[in-house]
C-alpha cells in the first residue's frame, strides 16, 4: 500500500494542484506523480486527434505525468500511459511527444499491455504507479517483499524486466503509431527524430541507456522503418500549428522552474522576454520563495493574459503557499470562471475557500463538481471529508474518508470507515448506498488481496 504525504505544512507543492509524493519517494530517485491542469489539458487536446484515428475516446486512456529525469514512457496497469517528465523535457517539439503517445498507443491496441492483478477502476493515480512498479518488482523476482524496495538496484532491473517490450512488439507498435498518425493527418516525422535521439544509445552498456531504450529495445533496422514509413506519408511537410508550438514551449518552461528552479537562468537568458521565459521565471522565483519577486512577475504575467485561467491559479498558488490565503481566493475564483471545466482548480479553489474561513458551501459545491470529472481525486474526497466533519456531519465524512481510502487502495481503513458510516446514515440514503457500494466493492477485491 502506498501511502501519501502533502509537502509544506498540508499544502501541496508543485504545479498546479502540484506532486503528491508516496511514502517510496522518500527514497532518492523514486518517482511521484504530478498533477497539472494546464499540461493535462495540452496533452489531451495534442492526443485526442491520435485516440480519435485509433477508434478510442478521449476518456479511454488515462496519461499520467511521473516526476522523474529518466527519459521513458510506458504503458502499464491497463489503458494508463506514464510520462516522464524527464522524456518530455528532452522533446524538441509537439510531434516527438505525439509519435511517442502514438507508439505507446500501439501497444495498447495491440494488446502488449502490461497488467497488475489488482483492478485499477477505482485507484488514484499515485496508487495505480505504486501497483505497477511494485508488482512489476514482486512479480519479476517472485519476492513480494520486494515491492516494498523498489528503489533498491535489484528490484530497478525486475521493473524493466517487468515494463519491458519485446522487439516484435515495438516493431508492431511503431507500425500502428504510422497508421494512427496518418488517419489523424498528423506529421508523423516527431516519432523518428525522437528515435533518432535515441539510436546512439543501443550501443551503449545497458547502465548507460536512457530507461526508454531498455524497455523499448531499439535497432537501427527499427529506426530506419519508423522513418521510410513516416517519409511514405502525404503530410510528412504538415507545419504543427502555432497554438501547439506555444503550448510545448510554456509546457517545458512550467517543468523546468518547478523541477529545476535554479537553471532557470541558464535556460533563458536575460534578453529573452518570451511568454515561456517569463513564465519560467516567474515560478522560479516562486520556488525559490521570492515571495516579492514571484508575485510581481505573476501579475505581470496576468497583466499580459487577464483571460489565462493558468495564470490566474499560478498566483493563487503561490499566496497560498505564502501563507496568504484569504488572497488567493479571488485569483482561483477568477481561474475557476475562465476554465470550468477544471476540477483540479475547483479543488485548489476549495482549499482555499475552507483554509480562509470562506463559504463552506460554495467549497462542497466545487469539490462535488470536482467530482463529476475527477471521481479518482483522494484529495477531493478529503477535503470533503473535512468539510462536512467541521459542520458535525460525522457520518458523512466517514464515508468521504472511506472512499480517499479506497482510491489508495487502503481497503482495511475504508472498510471501518464505510461500516462506521452505515451505522448512522439514514437507510436507502444517497450517502448509505454509496457506503454499501464501498464495502461490496472491498468485498469484490478480497481474492486479490491475498
Amino acid at each position: 500500500m502506498m501511502k501519501k504525504q502533502f509537502l509544506r505544512g498540508g499544502l501541496l507543492w508543485i504545479m498546479i494542484t502540484a506532486i503528491i509524493v508516496p511514502s517510496l519517494a522518500r527514497a532518492q530517485n523514486a518517482p511521484a506523480i504530478i498533477r497539472d491542469s494546464e499540461i493535462e489539458d495540452i496533452i489531451a487536446e495534442w492526443t485526442e486527434p491520435v485516440l480519435k484515428a485509433a477508434g478510442m475516446n478521449k476518456d479511454s486512456v488515462k496519461i499520467i505525468i511521473v516526476q522523474s529525469p529518466s527519459l521513458n514512457a510506458f504503458v502499464a496497469g491497463g489503458a494508463n500511459v506514464f510520462f516522464y517528465t524527464g522524456l518530455i523535457e528532452r522533446t524538441d517539439n509537439p510531434g516527438e511527444l505525439i509519435g511517442v503517445f502514438a507508439h505507446e498507443l500501439g501497444h495498447i491496441t495491440g494488446g502488449h499491455l502490461i497488467r497488475s492483478r489488482d483492478a485499477m477502476e477505482r485507484a488514484s493515480y499515485e496508487s495505480i504507479l505504486g501497483t505497477v512498479l511494485g508488482l512489476g518488482a514482486a512479480m519479476a523476482t517472485g519476492n513480494g517483499a520486494v515491492a516494498s524496495a523498489i528503489i533498491s538496484g535489484s528490484s530497478n532491473i525486475a521493473q524493466r524486466n517487468y515494463l519491458s517490450h519485446s522487439r516484435v512488439n515495438e516493431s508492431s507498435a511503431d507500425q500502428a503509431a504510422l497508421t494512427f498518425l496518418k488517419a489523424a493527418e498528423m506529421n508523423p516525422s516527431g516519432l523518428a527524430s525522437f528515435l533518432e535521439k535515441l539510436e546512439s544509445e543501443e550501443l551503449l552498456p545497458a547502465s548507460q541507456q536512457s530507461e526508454y531504450v531498455r524497455t523499448h529495445p531499439l535497432t537501427s533496422d527499427r529506426v530506419d522503418a519508423v522513418e521510410n514509413g513516416g517519409k511514405s506519408s502525404v503530410f510528412i511537410n504538415k507545419a504543427w500549428p502555432d497554438r501547439w508550438i506555444d503550448q510545448h514551449a510554456r509546457m517545458k518552461a512550467k517543468l523546468v522552474g518547478f523541477i529545476n528552479p535554479g537553471s532557470v537562468p541558464w535556460a533563458y537568458s536575460d534578453s529573452d522576454i518570451s511568454m515561456p521565459a517569463r513564465y519560467a521565471r516567474a515560478i522560479a522565483a516562486y520556488r525559490q520563495n521570492n515571495i516579492e519577486e514571484a508575485l510581481k512577475l505573476s501579475e505581470a504575467l496576468i497583466g499580459s493574459e487577464p483571460e489565462n485561467p493558468y495564470f490566474q491559479e499560478l498566483k493563487g498558488q503561490m499566496l497560498v503557499d505564502f501563507g496568504r490565503v484569504g488572497e488567493a481566493v479571488p485569483y482561483y475564483k477568477r481561474a475557476v470562471e475562465l476554465k470550468s471545466d477544471a476540477p483540479l482548480i475547483r479543488i485548489a479553489y476549495a482549499h482555499a475557500l475552507m483554509e480562509s474561513k470562506g463559504s463552506i458551501a460554495e467549497a462542497k459545491d466545487n469539490l462535488e463538481r470536482a467530482l463529476r470529472d475527477e471521481p479518482n481525486s483522494s484529495r477531493a474526497y478529503r477535503l470533503l471529508a473535512t468539510a462536512y466533519g467541521r459542520e458535525g456531519r460525522e457520518d458523512i465524512a466517514k464515508l468521504y474518508l472511506a472512499e480517499e481510502a479506497l482510491l489508495q487502495r487502503n481497503y482495511d481503513y475504508a472498510k471501518r470507515q464505510a461500516e462506521g458510516a452505515l451505522n448512522t446514515l439514514p437507510k436507502g440514503s444517497r450517502e448509505w448506498l454509496k457506503a454499501k457500494d464501498v464495502l461490496e466493492f472491498i468485498a469484490n477485491q478480497a481474492p486479490e488481496k491475498n
